[in-house]
């Protein structure tokens, strides 16, 4: 997940979602309720511990916090030097993952279609959509705190991603690079409180209409493979805090267009061997954990 959250258009929340804990991470992130401030005030923290699920947090947390520090630069060099390749590889993790998971949804009726095109269609719409510019002062910044995190712990959709589609991702990492107090207070509870609310929602979601929610949750892998085409058209940009131009809005293309449009080789016999090696992991990780996910 640490890994995934270092690239821009990758959510960590589709890594949990291809190794199969995502039901356990939404229960233990809805488990902080009252019951567990009531356990702590009453000292008993053994039993909060037990009821938030503290040691798979603490674990998850830590392979995070190592990935990141282990793998962010060379993730982000390889992102810079050779981007091509690198989303060929995440188009066939996510291909993968979108079609280990479409085998999950049991009981195939008009619903749960309509739910996963209604997913592919979110995934597309956001995929596809020009940068806005969020204002309002705290407000939106607290906002974009908000969407931002409900993003990050959705598969397929990057809380990165959101906030360079609200014109508030330059603003954020200049926050963060100034340690601007009140900026990051204000975006820090606007994401915990997304957190709590949207972890709940999913968790009543796939408690009640397990299926559907799935297939939605598919549909969000599916309409994902947009933004991880190894092959694009950049329409717009926007400046970083180096700076330099960043694409957000870019259009799929095919290989020779691709080398037309920007001179570059396309490596096609190469992303094709890295989407076959991506592809080949997840399915190696359904065959060794897939039992894991619900089929009902």
């Amino acid at each position: 997940m640490g890994a995934a959250d270092i690239v821009p258009g990758v959510s960590g929340g589709t890594v949990a979602f291809i190794t199969g804990i995502y039901d356990t991470l939404l229960g233990s992130i809805r488990a902080f309720d009252l019951t567990c401030a009531k356990l702590i005030f009453r000292g008993e923290v053994r039993a909060a511990w037990e009821h938030v699920n503290g040691s798979f947090l603490l674990f998850l947390l830590l392979g995070i916090a190592t990935s990141i520090i282990s793998l962010a630069r060379v993730i982000s060099w390889v992102l810079e030097t050779h981007p091509v390749p690198l989303w060929a590889f995440f188009f066939g993790l996510i291909l993968a993952s979108a079609l280990a998971l479409v085998r999950h949804v049991a009981g195939w009726n008009l619903q749960r279609v309509l739910a996963l095109a209604a997913g592919v269609g979110i995934a597309v719409a956001i995929a596809l959509s020009p940068a806005a510019s969020l204002g309002g002062g705290f407000a939106g910044v607290f906002l974009a705190g908000f969407l931002a995190i409900c993003a990050m712990i959705l598969p397929g959709i990057s809380g990165s991603f959101i906030l360079v589609l609200l014109g508030m991702y330059s603003t954020v990492l200049t926050a963060l690079k100034g340690f601007d107090l009140a900026f990051i207070l204000v975006f820090a509870c606007g994401a915990v409180t997304g957190l709590m609310c949207f972890s709940r929602l999913l968790h009543w979601l796939l408690a009640r209409f397990h299926a559907a929610t799935m297939a939605l949750l598919t549909g969000f892998l599916g309409g994902s493979l947009l933004v991880v085409w190894p092959w694009k058209k950049v329409l717009t940009t926007t400046i970083d805090r180096h700076g330099d131009a960043k694409p957000v809005q870019q259009l799929p293309v095919f290989p020779d267009q691709f080398e037309a449009i920007t001179g570059q080789d396309p490596q096609v016999l190469l992303c094709l061997a890295l989407m076959a090696i991506g592809f080949t992991l997840v399915w190696l990780i359904d065959r060794r954990w897939g039992q894991t996910h619900p089929d009902s």
